[in-house]
Formats: structure tokens, sequence, C-alpha cells
């Protein structure tokens, strides 16, 4: 945590005594803390208790002065190593899901660049309720991280699940997530992503529902790791920003076997995620092919196996990461996957699950190695994309 730079933000509820001892635990670890309160929030905490803590002035307002002095929350987005809302009330996690800028901490948030943490707090009922769940999966398929809170007894007296998370426990999900920062670098990854289009003629093309998503979210969670990463893509309406991440654009499953065979020859690990087309045309029309009365047949080859290909050519300190998806007799499948294309590790998930698959912004998954199944729970993919890297991690280092 030394020289890390936190935005902390607080909120209304009276979970706010708490963010009192998590400044003082953040700044005796070494990091620099600036506040961020809500109107509400000072209702529960004054600004003059946190200022003697951080040694900052606390922004609350857009504007502190008459003259024109004015706090930005665009600086505050680019200076922060991290930002943690601590408490999190429903209200301001429903204004995050859904970008209502009504306050400076929520414009703050909507403008921080680094990683974002939320721990919530608030009675049993209003955590359990469906709007509250809905909006915190919202923030997960963002890619913020949700620090559960505890189960206890709460300010209405009733026991159940809603206190916000002690200040030590926040603080070890933050050294944590730091020690993360560092455990990839100097790796070189190879990942795929997307879909492959298969020419038919010069305007339609065999393709598949894969957005890609989850390929970006694991190429954005490895360069955050450290890692030196190369993003082979096929067709997919995303984009990405870190500075860590080579991005190469595709489209057939020829291409990305070209690109794919090349990149990993040099690298650490590869991460095959993308949804390749087992076939493609035998013959691609130089001209629209034009409706006809009689049926149109289309013959088919099938494309080279990149997953095979580079099983074959892996190295003894290359590790090589499968994707499967299934549905039926998903396990079974997968563990042959697994044994016929030399992985180390294979990633499962179901078209029987809800939120899993194509076109989400969750996934639902198993880690199926030599030594067994690990089945995770329903998570956004950008969580989901930090599992399947621990586990990338304890094997290549």
């Amino acid at each position: 945590m030394k020289g890390k730079k936190i935005v902390l933000g607080i909120t209304g509820s009276i979970a706010a005594y708490k963010a009192a001892v998590l400044t003082r635990a953040l700044i005796k670890r070494g990091a620099e803390v600036q506040i961020v309160i809500t109107p509400a929030g000072k209702e529960f905490i004054t600004p003059i208790t946190l200022s003697a803590l951080t040694s900052k002035p606390v922004i609350s307002e857009f504007f502190s002065q008459r003259d024109g002095t004015w706090h930005s929350h665009v600086d505050l987005g680019l200076w922060a190593d991290a930002m943690v809302i601590a408490p999190a009330t429903a209200s301001t996690i429903g204004k995050m899901a859904h970008g209502v800028a009504d306050n400076m901490l929520v414009t703050t948030y909507l403008s921080m660049k680094a990683p974002v943490f939320v721990a919530p707090a608030m009675d049993l009922d209003m955590f359990a309720h469906p709007s509250t769940q809905h909006n915190l999966d919202i923030l997960r398929s963002y890619g913020n991280h949700i620090i559960e809170p505890a189960a206890g007894e709460l300010a209405s007296h009733l026991v159940g699940k809603g206190r916000m998370e002690e200040p030590e426990k926040i603080v070890e999900v933050l050294e944590a997530f730091f020690a993360r920062q560092e455990d990839l670098k100097g790796k070189k990854v190879v990942i795929t992503a997307g879909p492959t289009y298969e020419k038919i003629d010069p305007v339609r093309f065999i393709g598949n529902y894969s957005s890609g998503k989850m390929g970006y979210a694991l190429a954005e969670t490895c360069a955050e790791r450290g890692a030196e990463v190369t993003l082979i893509s096929g067709p997919v309406n995303l984009s990405v920003t870190h500075p860590n991440i080579h991005h190469i654009d595709v489209e057939s499953a020829a291409q990305m076997y070209e690109a794919a065979k090349e990149a990993f020859s040099s690298a650490d690990a590869g991460i095959l995620c993308a949804a390749v087309a087992d076939f493609t045309p035998e013959t691609v029309a130089n001209q629209k092919i034009k409706r006809e009365k009689d049926d149109m047949v289309l013959r088919l080859k099938p494309t080279q196996d990149i997953a095979a290909a580079l099983g074959k050519e892996k190295k003894a300190n290359q590790i090589l990461v499968g994707f499967a998806l299934e549905t039926n007799d998903e396990v079974a499948h997968a563990q042959d996957k697994l044994a016929r294309k030399n992985f180390d590790f294979i990633v499962l998930n179901s078209l029987n699950d809800k939120g899993a698959g194509f076109r989400c912004d969750t996934n639902k998954i198993t880690i199926i190695d030599g030594h067994g199944a690990t089945p995770y729970p329903l998570k956004g993919k950008k969580e989901v994309a930090g599992d399947i890297i621990d586990k990338l991690v304890s094997l290549i280092n």
C-alpha cells in the first residue's frame, strides 16, 4: 500500500463512522488518502474529523467558493490508484449503476480510471431487494469490485447480511489487489477472443454469437497484473486501452491461426478464448450469390485446429489454457478436450446456465485440470477473468 493514492468515498450510512478507522488504517500502511463525501455522509461524520486524519481538505461540493474555485473530478480520476466507496448506500449504488451524477462522489466515480471497490452498507431487506442486487450486478459487469457486506446485528437491531465489512478486511482486499498487479510482470500472454467470420461471398459469412467480452476481460486483467498481452481478436464491437495490450484484428479462422501460431512461439502462456469456426466454405464466390428457386448447397471444409496445433508445439515452460462451451455432457466433453488439445487447464461454461455463454455480461464457469473440476458461481466477466488468471498465475510462477 505504500505510496498508493486512494480516493475514499463516504456516503450517508451509520457505518460512516468506520470510515475514520479505514482512513487511519490506509495511512498507517503508507497510502495517501483523499476523501470525497456526499452531503448525507456529513450528517454521520464530520469533514473536520476526516481532514484531521488525512491532512487534506475533504471534498464534498463541486464548488468550494464563489470565486470560481472548483474541485475537478477528472483530476481525481487520473490521480488515484484505486477508489474505495465505504460505506456505499443503496441510493449511491443505484446512482453509480445508472450514471446519476448529482453529487461529487458519483461524478468522481464516473471519471475514475483506477479500479473501484464498493463496500455496501444497509439494512438486510434493502440489501436483499431485487433492485439493489440488480444494481450490484450492473456494477460488477462494469468491472467494479464488490466487497460483500457481513452478517450480524444491524442498526435496525435486526440480524442479517448488510453490515459494511470491517476496515481491516477492506484493507486486506486492497493489499491483495495491489500484490496481484505484479504477479505477471515480465510475462508474455497471448489471448484469442471473439468470433471468426468465414466468407461465403462478398456480403455473407458463417459466424457465431460470440461478443468477445470474456476474451477482452482476460486481456485487461492480464495487462493490469503486469503481463505483456497480445490480443488476437475476431470482429467485435469492443476496444482496449491498456498500454500493455498489443491488439491484432483478424477475421477468419485461418488468419487467427497464423497470428496465434506466431505470437505463441515466444509467449509464456496462451489463452484460447475465441469462438473459432470449425468449418469454412470450400469455395468463396467472387460476386454476391443470387437467390434461385432451387435449394442452395454449401460445401464446407474443416478449418485449421488452432488449439490442437498450439498444444503440439507447446514447450515445457509454456502454459496453454482452453475454453469449452457445451450444451450437454459438459464435464465429460471438457475433460476429453483437455486431454486431446494438451491444455494445462480448460474453462468450461454451459449454455444451460442462465447468464453464461455468448452476449452476456456475466459468466458461470468450471475450471478443469488433471486434478479435477472446480466450479465457480455466476459473476461478472471481469471477476471471472480474475479467477481464471489466478489459476494461470499458480501455474506460470
